[in-house]
């Protein structure tokens, strides 16, 4: 590697998928000639390791330190960790976590220019030596790009259809595992593929909704299922026994193999809807409640990636994980309509 190469740390901790909207921007520095490293957490490893656009993926075990709760140990593990830092001697740092879990890591990292949005929160600031005007300029500006305005501050202009997505490569015993689990599906079909839960109750689809839409389908297409084994439930609920059910059983790097088979990817905002438009193979339809659709929902051509969901209520989009509404309690999680949905299904699929 050049001696002269700049070398950057990225902050960026969690969760999935802020993880991935920030790989364009790893990617857009890369190719300006910097030397990348990542600090990230458990939620986001497995992106980031072995990721074409890192040179170095720092790992810190936030989840271990949460369930192990304040001790020495924790302390000397995370000095542990900022001195592996501080030895890169980088020349610059971005904080594109922006809170008080990045703060530290932002203002002891040792580099010579420590870059954070003005929208920091948390004290986050106070890290910084470099700020720059909020990243997030209008309620609809999508959010990869909003990152990449930390590019855009170093002279990196990256317009949309242009930006760069990279993930890590599958091994042969991952790539062979989704072999065997996919083996049944019918080769005469198309495979639709729904993940339908995530971390918000809030941001789940009727479960009826779902239920209707896969009634539909179930005769077109070959349906999977995925997510993790507390969706179980759920995905028995919706199914009634129609497909595959894979939930618990990948981790993320065979989820990417999995979505990257599929010819359709649905899903509400979540890991799994940003993660299938990382593995730019399948089509999108992400289906927005109680979140902005116009600024998380996957970038491209509406060919391609379709974003539903809003139905005029005057609280969207809250970001609450508990609705606030005395009445019409939960009302975003209806909308969009089944008939709405099976018909861009339609659309992409035809």
């Amino acid at each position: 590697m050049a001696e002269n190469r700049k070398k950057a740390l990225l902050i960026k901790l969690s969760s999935l998928g802020d993880v991935i909207f920030n790989v364009p921007l790893a990617n857009a520095l890369k190719d300006a000639g910097y030397e990348v490293t990542w600090l990230v957490s458990e939620k986001g490893i497995q992106i980031v390791e072995n990721n074409p656009c890192v040179e170095k993926a720092i790992l810190v075990p936030m989840k271990k330190w949460k369930q192990r709760g304040p001790s020495l140990e924790s302390f000397l593990e995370y000095l542990s960790i900022l001195k592996q830092i501080r030895a890169e001697k980088f020349d610059i740092a971005i904080d594109s976590q922006m809170m008080l879990k990045s703060l530290y890591w932002l203002l002891f990292c040792g580099a010579k220019r420590r870059i954070i949005s003005k929208e920091g929160r948390e004290l986050s600031l106070l890290g910084g030596n470099e700020w720059i005007d909020n990243i997030s300029y209008k309620p609809d500006s999508p959010i990869v790009m909003n990152y990449l305005r930390y590019a855009n501050y170093l002279g990196i202009n990256i317009a949309p259809e242009d930006i760069k997505v990279t993930l890590p490569p599958r091994s042969s015993e991952q790539i062979n595992k989704i072999d065997n689990l996919l083996s049944g599906l019918d080769p005469s079909k198309k495979t639709v593929a729904i993940a339908p839960a995530t971390t918000w109750a809030n941001k789940h689809w009727d479960k009826d909704n779902w239920r209707s839409v896969v009634e539909y389908l179930s005769d077109k297409y070959n349906l999977v299922y995925t997510g993790g084994n507390g969706d179980n439930e759920l995905i028995e609920y919706i199914s009634q026994g129609k497909g595959l059910n894979l939930a618990g059983k990948t981790d993320i790097l065979e989820l990417i193999e999995v979505f990257s088979r599929v010819q359709l990817v649905m899903a509400p905002d979540s890991g799994s809807a940003h993660l299938a438009w990382a593995s730019r193979n399948p089509k999108v339809i992400a289906i927005f409640t109680c979140t902005p659709k116009e600024v998380l929902g996957p970038l491209g051509s509406p060919n391609k990636y379709v974003s539903l969901g809003g139905c005029g209520l005057p609280c969207q989009p809250c970001f609450k994980r508990k609705c606030l509404l005395k009445d019409n309690k939960n009302a975003c999680t209806y909308s969009p309509s089944v008939e709405e949905v099976i018909s861009e299904i339609e659309r992409l699929m035809s």
